[in-house]
């Protein structure tokens, strides 16, 4: 195999079935204190106040946030349908990084929240991963783009409950 191979390879799969995945990355600067800012965002149940996509969350394991918490996220999808993802937290080192992780049948997410201290609060660094599974993975072509739409409203959000 020669060394464009495997380079024709990855671009006739991308081709195919889309890029792997769509990601928004979003900093915010908040006057808040690292550990305030982090049990806020750690906190899965807050999501609704500051993402104007996401319609309810439901506390399925656990009492707030930690390691090893479930949440049902539900969001807004086409048209008037809606979606559920089940979001576990499988990362939690107080009060800098949280990592959730929240699937269905159609959509995989990936959400790491990184708290920074600065010196008047901290930086929350959003950085998130959408991939659309299965026999929708086609559509990782054009999740991108609406992602990024999806991702400019949710920082606008929060940068009003963090300021």
């Amino acid at each position: 195999m020669s060394q464009s191979e495997p380079y024709a390879h990855k671009l006739a799969a991308a081709l195919l079935y889309g890029e792997p995945m769509a990601r928004y990355v979003t900093t915010i600067n908040s006057s808040k204190t690292p550990e305030e800012a982090f049990a806020y965002m750690a906190d899965l149940r807050n999501f609704a106040e500051w993402d104007k996509g996401v319609i309810k969350v439901e506390q399925i394991n656990g009492s707030g946030a930690g390691l090893g918490t479930i949440f049902d996220v539900t969001v807004k999808g086409f048209g008037s349908s809606t979606s559920t993802l089940r979001y576990t937290t499988t990362e939690y080192d107080a009060p800098r990084n949280v990592l959730v992780k929240g699937a269905n049948t159609f959509f995989t997410s990936v959400d790491r929240i990184t708290i920074t201290p600065t010196q008047t609060g901290c930086d929350v660094i959003y950085d998130a991963t959408l991939t659309a599974n299965w026999i929708i993975a086609p559509m990782n072509l054009l999740l991108g783009k609406v992602f990024n739409k999806i991702g400019d409203t949710a920082t606008r959000g929060l940068r009003k409950v963090l300021a």
